[in-house]
């Protein structure tokens, strides 16, 4: 399962909806609506959660992930000590991280590329990848369909 930074994960693109998911990956194990009045599917075996957002008309604009097989860049990212992931990240260009800390969970964000890889005891546990945002702070979706 590869991350394509501000494309998305595997064969999902951002901007595509609910259907276009459904063709590639089969119905969601469960699917919700949450607070924002956003659509949530959650694929079980394959560790996504995919936020189709309302005010987009329902195109995916973000990823959670937390599939052991997830790569970037050639690197396999969860279970990976963060330092050492991020420190072949900036050799590799990604050179801008905002570190947020929770009790014992650390948020690292990307913003230009809108990752954030969540770590918790040094480890990466999650990782979350958004569409990204042009400068009149509307996102750019890469599915064309």
């Amino acid at each position: 399962m590869k991350l394509d930074p501000k494309n998305g994960i595997d064969q999902l693109v951002f901007g595509m909806k609910t259907a276009d998911v459904v063709s590639v990956y089969g119905l969601p194990d469960k699917e919700f609506i949450d607070d924002e009045n956003n659509k949530i599917y959650l694929y079980n075996a394959l560790k996504l959660r995919l936020t189709f957002y309302e005010d987009e008309n329902f195109k995916l604009g973000y990823l959670i992930c937390t599939n052991e097989n997830l790569v970037f860049l050639d690197l396999k990212i969860l279970n990976a000590q963060v330092n050492e992931i991020k420190n072949e990240l900036i050799a590799k260009g990604i050179k801008q991280w905002e570190v947020e800390e929770f009790d014992s969970i650390e948020n690292h964000f990307n913003e230009s590329n809108w990752l954030t890889l969540q770590s918790e005891f040094n480890r990466i546990t999650r990782v979350e990848i958004g569409a990204i945002f042009n400068d009149n702070d509307e996102m750019q979706f890469k599915f064309i369909g």
